[in-house]
């Protein structure tokens, strides 16, 4: 992940929503996700975690926090991966808020130490329920929003996307075992994706992982998307980018991703969260 260059027109306010939804097959939704702000205290916008408390905050908002998880293990096992993660991953966040006020260059380092940190943790707390190895395991994918920058750190196969003048780019890269024999020369995505490796994961937290963390720049009209691979397996880029573009509210671009992933057959759970960059 790159940073995309400096941004010729602000924006004041961040119009975020995210939404997730069981599917059509599976018996549980082992995803998790979160919408939030920081300000003095984490104030949460929206969540599907059980008993999240909302720590009230009324001061300006310094950041915002975009955070998707999608469990593997077992119903049981990859619901509580995913949001024990997350709950974690938040936790550490809410208690370390004055490093994400601020990203001057000269801090710039101890602010992406602290990114790290945070995975950490939650890749400590999904271990803590498998102390052996063989336990449950998660994607995680996460963009925390300071000022004009969008700091991102991604474990996984779930996906980052920027939108920006009617083109959409993948930010990520899937970490799967199809994506990296394809790397490093094996197979051919076709061979790949024949040999359905492209839903193995080569790293996850609770399990071996290397968080990939990178910098955009964001400007005046952007449109950030985090999303699971229930969305992805079933709706096209190219109709991602339709639905961003016709969208004015990132509520409704939300809903209709995930509606579209239900109507193309929906076989997994489907999370979406969807953040405009808008003038006031």
């Amino acid at each position: 992940m790159t940073a995309l260059g400096n941004s010729p027109q602000s924006f004041k306010m961040v119009d975020a929503f995210g939404f997730s939804h069981i599917g059509n097959v599976r018996p549980a939704n082992e995803d998790h996700f979160l919408v939030g702000t920081l300000s003095r205290s984490l104030e949460l916008r929206h969540t599907n975690l059980q008993g999240a408390p909302a720590l009230e905050g009324s001061h300006r908002a310094m950041a915002h926090l975009f955070v998707v998880a999608d469990g593997v293990g077992g119903v049981a096992g990859g619901h509580l991966a995913s949001g024990e993660a997350v709950r974690a991953l938040t936790e550490y966040i809410g208690l370390a808020t004055s490093c994400f006020y601020s990203t001057a260059v000269e801090a710039e380092q101890e602010f992406i130490e602290q990114l790290e940190r945070a995975v950490a943790r939650a890749d400590q707390r999904v271990k803590e329920y498998a102390p052996k190895g063989r336990g449950p395991a998660t994607t995680l994918t996460m963009a925390i929003l300071v000022g004009e920058r969008a700091y991102i750190v991604h474990v996984g196969d779930s996906r980052g996307y920027h939108y920006r003048a009617g083109r959409l780019r993948q930010f990520t890269q899937d970490q799967t075992m199809g994506e990296l024999m394809v790397d490093e020369g094996v197979m051919t995505e076709e061979q790949a994706q024949k040999a359905g490796l492209n839903h193995v994961l080569s790293g996850a937290i609770g399990s071996e992982y290397t968080p990939s963390i990178g910098v955009l720049d964001l400007q005046l009209g952007d449109i950030l998307l985090l999303c699971t691979d229930g969305l992805t397996k079933h709706v096209a880029d190219e109709n991602i980018a339709a639905i961003l573009k016709q969208s004015k509210k990132s509520e409704a671009a939300c809903n209709q991703l995930v509606d579209e992933a239900l109507d193309r057959g929906g076989t997994d759970n489907v999370t979406a969260i969807v953040a405009r960059m808008i003038p006031s």
